[in-house]
Order: C-alpha cells, then sequence, then structure tokens
C-alpha cells in the first residue's frame, strides 16, 4: 500500500479532534492549558480555538474569564443544547443519572427496581422513567442513553439477547422507543457502559485498557489505542464465555465449562440451592453477606472462582497484551484477597516485564468510580458520534 501524508486540512481536522477530546474530559481549559496538554504553540492554538468557537463547538468560559480579555481566558464546552439521560437497565432494575449539554450529572442518582416479563413492559417502565424526568426538567429536551445487559448491537440499537429476561427475542430499543418518544436513543452494552466512563472520566485510563464486570455474569469491554473494540457483530468482550472446564457445567450458551459457570454470582446462587434444595433461594447479597461473616464454603468458592477469572486473564493477556484492567461488579465485595488470587495467575505471564518499577507491567484494580460516574458513562456514545470528539 503507498503511504499516505497529512495535508494541512487534515492535520487541522487532527488538531481540533484532539482540542474537542481534552474538553469532553476536562470540561473547561484555557487557552495555556490547551497548548501544554496538546504540544501545540500558543500561535496555532489560538487558531483551532478560533476555528471551534466560530464553529460553536466551544464557548467562552465567563467564570473564569482573564482580565486581558477572551483570548487570554477560558474556554468550555457549550451549556446550551439537549441533556441526556442515562439509564443502565436490566429485567430486575434501571439505574438512573441525568447529565446536562455537557455531560455533568444533575440531580441525584436513582436506581428503581423493576419486575418485567415482557420487552412491552420493559419499554413502558424505560419510557416512565423518562416522563418522570422531563417532568422534573419541563424546560429541557432530554435524550436517552442506554446501557443494556447482554449482547447489544450499536448501530440499529437492537438488544439481541438479555440474560434473565423472560423472553428470548431480540428488542428493538432504539426503534421503539425513538417513535414513542420523539428524542433520539442510543444503545450499547453495559460493559461497554463501563469502559467509556473509564476512557473519558478516570484521568488515568490508558489508551489501551480492559473493564470487568463480575457480578451475575462474567462481561468485559476493551479499549484499543484510545477506542470502544466491539468486533464486526459486536460481540467482543464474552470473557464470560472463555471455557475453563472442557466437560464442567452446562452454560446458558450452551456450552460446558465456561467461565460464568465457575465463578459468576449467578453459579454461586445455583451451589447453595444444591447444597439445601428444601430451603428458599438466597440473593447473592445475602451470600455476600455469608461470606465476609466467613462462611467457610463461600470462601472457598470466592478462592476457586477468582483462580479461574486469573486464568482466564491470563490467556486474554497472552492474547492482546493490555496491561491495564479495571475491576467492576458486585464480586468486587470479595476484597483484596479475592483481588490477590486473580493476581497471582496474572504473575505467571512469560511477557509481563519484571523490572523493578513495574512501570509496564500488567496492573489489575478495582474500579475506582462510584455508580453513578459508571451510569453517566454511557451518555459518552453522543460524544463518541461526533467526529470532532472521539
Amino acid at each position: 500500500m503507498k503511504p499516505v501524508g497529512l495535508n494541512n486540512l487534515q492535520v487541522r481536522k487532527h488538531n481540533k479532534a484532539l482540542f474537542m477530546s481534552l474538553m469532553w474530559r476536562h470540561k473547561q481549559l484555557s487557552k495555556s492549558q490547551l497548548a501544554h496538554l496538546s504540544g501545540l504553540t500558543i500561535p496555532a492554538t489560538s487558531k483551532i480555538l478560533q476555528a471551534l468557537l466560530e464553529e460553536g463547538k466551544l464557548q467562552h468560559s465567563e467564570a473564569l474569564m482573564s482580565a486581558r480579555g477572551n483570548s487570554n481566558g477560558s474556554f468550555q464546552l457549550p451549556s446550551n443544547g439537549a441533556w441526556t439521560l442515562c439509564l443502565c437497565v436490566k429485567p430486575s432494575s434501571i439505574e438512573r443519572q441525568l447529565a446536562d449539554a455537557q455531560l455533568v450529572a444533575q440531580g441525584e442518582f436513582e436506581q428503581v427496581a423493576i419486575k418485567v416479563e415482557t420487552p412491552e413492559a420493559l419499554l413502558s417502565e424505560i419510557e416512565a422513567v423518562w416522563r418522570k424526568t422531563c417532568k422534573q426538567w419541563p424546560k429541557r429536551h432530554i435524550n436517552l442513553a442506554l446501557a443494556v445487559h447482554g449482547q447489544v448491537d450499536p448501530v440499529t440499537g437492537v438488544s439481541q439477547h438479555m440474560p434473565q429476561a423472560a423472553w428470548k427475542t431480540p428488542l428493538q430499543l432504539k426503534f421503539l422507543l425513538e417513535e414513542k418518544l420523539g428524542v433520539e436513543v442510543r444503545v450499547d452494552n453495559d460493559c461497554v457502559m463501563l469502559a467509556l466512563a473509564e476512557k473519558w472520566l478516570n484521568r488515568n485510563a490508558l489508551s489501551e485498557f480492559c473493564v470487568i464486570n463480575v457480578d451475575y455474569g462474567i462481561g468485559s469491554s476493551f479499549v484499543i489505542n484510545g477506542e470502544i473494540f466491539r468486533g464486526n457483530l459486536y460481540g467482543s468482550g464474552q470473557i464470560g464465555h472463555t471455557i475453563i472446564e472442557p466437560n464442567g457445567q452446562r452454560c446458558s450458551c450452551g456450552r460446558q465449562g465456561c467461565l460464568e459457570t465457575v465463578a459468576s454470582l449467578s453459579t454461586l446462587k445455583q451451589a447453595a440451592h444444591q447444597r439445601d434444595p428444601e430451603a428458599p433461594q438466597p440473593s447473592s447479597t445475602q451470600l455476600l453477606q455469608a461470606w465476609q461473616a466467613g462462611e467457610p464454603w463461600i470462601v472457598a468458592w470466592a478462592q476457586r472462582a477468582a483462580e479461574a477469572i486469573g486464568m482466564s486473564l491470563y490467556n486474554f493477556l497472552n492474547t492482546l497484551n493490555i496491561n491495564q484492567i479495571w475491576l467492576y461488579g458486585r464480586s468486587c465485595t470479595f476484597g483484596e484477597s479475592w483481588l490477590q488470587s486473580i493476581v497471582r495467575q496474572i504473575d505467571f505471564n512469560p511477557f509481563d516485564p519484571r523490572d523493578a518499577l513495574k512501570s509496564k507491567g500488567t496492573n489489575v484494580h478495582f474500579g475506582q468510580l462510584d455508580r453513578s460516574r459508571q451510569v453517566l458513562g454511557i451518555g459518552y456514545l453522543y460524544v463518541e458520534a461526533e467526529p470532532s470528539a472521539a
């Protein structure tokens, strides 16, 4: 392939996209800060800022304007424009966080318990949350961003398979909600939500990292070279369906011995039921509380689960060589000993640098973003859809 250079127009486009990316992360920056973060000169920074101001992509920040005039003041994302209602949707709950035009949280984070048996009932619950929000903020145009458990087609906005749902057929969330509510709707997987939150809200996130959600099931999402990697069929990140025990328990996907059959909270609940079939099945919360109280069989189960997760991560790291991993989900309640059991499996990686500082070695951490900011992450689907910001 013949190499292709960048002309002035392409360089300008790249720099504008870089500035918008910095603004979405920081919300408000001065000219000197933008010059420092981008590595450009002040004159070059001034030209790009002027173009973005003229296009309406940025505006002056009146609160922090320099006494020397607009050209030396601070800049921010436009405060006008549509707001976004960010929802994390499961058949048993809807988590809600409203965000303004700059994707800054507004109002309180809220979790609503639901119990739906049909797709129509789920759509009605989503509509009810949206209408309640619009009633609270009557002067705002509020779009929707949905994070959905299970496999999702982000282009068509179709939930292809939602674990725990009573139905097995695809649900056209985007089309049906846009038609009913008359607002824009974007939909993606709940692990993508976590990856977007880390990418845009965690200043320490690298350009390549992975988030793993260990909860009722086990899912993950990868960011490679600063971009969410979804795969052609939007099925990437199915780490829960890597095979751990080839002759093990049958998984919901139809195969045997998937990681989810060994290390997910749904499997822990099944194990509890098998131990005492006559007793009511305990909730995940009750089982986690029993672990905290030192219930021996749950302590042993959590240890085996951590080792299985670590083994899957070891194989994954040898394939993609991503060395920053953030863990989320209720299984993180198992704490530091659980985390270290995962890390010990990864430490056998022969390709991991062993320098004293471990500057480039694999780092596995519990995610630090609270649930409000995790849910806020799905709102960045709108930012990533803008050519000048992703």
